[in-house]
């Protein structure tokens, strides 16, 4: 027998599929099967590997539909159902998905039957699918592996991950996009994934020994973890539904757990005595910012399949810039402030007399977080929450570059560095003083002016120039 073998057995089709995942093969066949009035009851699939043996009536081919047959009839609901479902552990998945699409020719609308049998297995095979990918997402932790072979010198990091399903090389494309400059490998039982920052390769499965067990950079990860954790909205029921226990041993942070919740009680004592977290917690360099941001899924928009991007500038700049999160083109170029907004925004600095080159210029956001619209990313603003979970990151750089003056740049900016929504309208032009001794002025985004016209606008770019100017002053008597 072939390995792609499809036997007629009497009246059956017996039909083994290359790979578990492999959906093109598996429509390839069914629609042929289909057309060629083929029921349900009349075919066989068999999983990779499987044994075809069994059958001892020759091996024979698929059959031809006429040229004249009817088109299958697929809607978007049950092809977006299926692309998940077949990649469920299941061995009845590719039964259950031909008989429903055999069912969909003669009731197009039999998706919208939420009481059907059949709809009912899918649609709760391909939910599963999605929660085991959204695991994958959030627990797959890389780690350094130093290369040994001169040519292949360099960083390279490698994850060991459990998949329940089939779902690896489904998900290749969201992590070559999320680490597109990395070079990791992905180890799995089920196979494993290798990505140069050119060509992904697939290879074979993988033993839990097979990948390593830690890095240096794991220490930032526990300070990071340890300073987010929030003991006064412990839950721990919905912890362990979140974060199963079969994940922590990849999870360099989980180890902290255990500690964390036994100490939640005295923590949160601690915590409003001393109303914030230590310094002491906090990454040493703006390079293990860097280096930990790359790998950060502390809230959704890190798994949107972006890159992160570090702020840039002079590391004892007097000046900081903070915006609200990276756009489109942010993201590409790996760049703060480089779109339509970086570009108004110098202007208006080099009108002020302020050379963005001597600013130290980030977001509070770190990842691009976006709407698909058509082929195109729109901007979707972040929640107080997930501006709250990056605080960290933009008050670890202030920590480091240690600014004179901080110039929040919109809502969102002005609640990563104080910590609460303020009104724009009432903040602007007055400065306020950080704990740490800077001053915080509030003003505008300059993506807010882009999308007014007329008065509106040149009211707007009026009140912005004079924001700017004011800083412009300020700055100039704070490092006389």
């Amino acid at each position: 027998m072939t390995a792609l073998q499809h036997v007629k057995l009497g009246a059956y089709y017996v039909v083994t599929m290359p790979e578990p995942d492999d959906f093109d093969f598996w429509r390839e066949r069914a629609r042929a099967l289909v057309q060629c009035d083929v029921p349900p009851d009349r075919v066989a699939w068999v999983e990779p590997g499987g044994s075809g043996n069994l059958f001892s009536h020759g091996e024979r081919r698929m059959p031809v539909p006429d040229r004249d047959a009817p088109q299958v009839r697929a809607s978007r609901a049950f092809v977006t159902l299926a692309k998940n479902a077949i990649l469920h552990t299941d061995t009845e998945r590719f039964a259950l998905l031909y008989r429903l699409l055999w069912r969909h020719q003669a009731n197009p609308r039999i998706m919208e039957d939420k009481t059907d049998g059949d709809v009912r297995r899918i649609d709760e095979l391909a939910r599963i699918v999605r929660r085991d990918s959204h695991k994958m997402h959030a627990f797959v932790r890389f780690r350094l592996v130093e290369e040994s072979d001169e040519e292949e010198a360099g960083e390279h990091y490698v994850a060991w991950f459990e998949p329940e399903h089939h779902i690896l090389r489904a998900n290749a494309g969201f992590f070559m996009r999320r680490f597109a400059n990395m070079k990791w490998s992905i180890l799995t039982p089920r196979g494993s994934l290798h990505w140069d920052g050119k060509v992904m390769e697939e290879g074979p499965p993988a033993q839990r020994s097979d990948a390593p067990a830690g890095d240096p950079a794991e220490d930032l990860w526990r300070k990071y973890y340890a300073s987010t954790f929030n003991p006064s909205r412990l839950k721990i029921g919905a912890m362990l539904k979140e974060m199963p226990k079969k994940y922590w041993k990849n999870m360099p942070e989980a180890s902290l757990i255990p500690e964390l919740v036994a100490g939640a009680q005295a923590r949160e004592s601690a915590m409003v005595a001393a109303g914030e977290v230590k310094d002491e917690a906090r990454p040493d360099t703006l390079a293990a910012i860097e280096k930990a941001l790359g790998i950060c899924r502390r809230c959704p928009i890190g798994e949107l399949g972006t890159n992160a991007v570090m702020g840039e500038g002079p590391s004892d700049a007097s000046f900081m810039i903070v915006g609200e999160q990276p756009g489109d083109q942010e993201d590409m170029q790996g760049r703060p402030f480089v779109g339509p907004a970086g570009q108004l925004l110098d202007m208006h600095l080099a009108e002020a007399g302020i050379e963005r080159k001597s600013a130290y210029v980030t977001n509070t956001v770190k990842h691009f977080k976006y709407v698909m619209r058509g082929k195109r990313r729109l901007h979707q603003s972040p929640t107080a929450k997930e501006i709250d979970s990056c605080r960290w990151w933009v008050d670890s750089e202030r920590a480091l570059v240690k600014p004179k003056l901080v110039l929040a740049l919109g809502a969102s900016a002005a609640r990563g560095v104080l910590g609460r929504t303020v009104s724009i309208s009432r903040a602007r032009g007055v400065p306020q003083m950080l704990d740490d001794g800077s001053e915080l002025w509030i003003t505008a985004h300059p993506s807010y002016l882009l999308r007014l016209e007329g008065p509106a606008r040149e009211e707007q770019e009026r009140l912005f120039t004079a924001d700017l100017a004011a800083v412009a002053a300020r700055l100039t008597e704070l490092v006389a």
